[in-house]
């Protein structure tokens, strides 16, 4: 399997299992935006979680923007956007794919 294969695999995982619970407590409770950010820090344990997923989408984004920039990978606001709307799961793995596409491309003409 080649790695950009690999990449587009973890990227529609990396959307479909997060909203698989999103989607049916939106469902049952509505864009309720007070019960959410009580739910998500319920416990010193989700905090955790959740500080650790913000670090991260911060220093994903940072690298989609720079190490993006540099390659000359086009479509940098996908991930960047992919990671806001649905988490680091869906824009890294997105991010690793168009710069994997790119890196093959850059590969092909040498």
């Amino acid at each position: 399997m080649k790695a950009r294969h690999f990449y587009l695999i973890c990227c529609v995982l990396g959307m479909v299992l997060p909203y698989l619970q999103f989607v049916p407590w939106l469902l049952e409770h509505g864009l309720n935006v007070t019960l959410f950010f009580r739910e998500l820090f319920a416990n010193r344990i989700s905090t955790f979680f959740v500080l650790d997923v913000i670090v991260s989408a911060i220093v994903l984004i940072w690298f989609i923007q720079s190490e993006g920039k540099r390659l000359r990978v086009r479509l940098l606001w996908l991930p960047t956007i992919g990671t806001l709307i649905v988490g680091v799961s869906f824009g890294f793995p997105l991010f690793l794919f168009l710069r994997q596409v790119r890196l093959d491309r850059t590969t092909a003409r040498a």
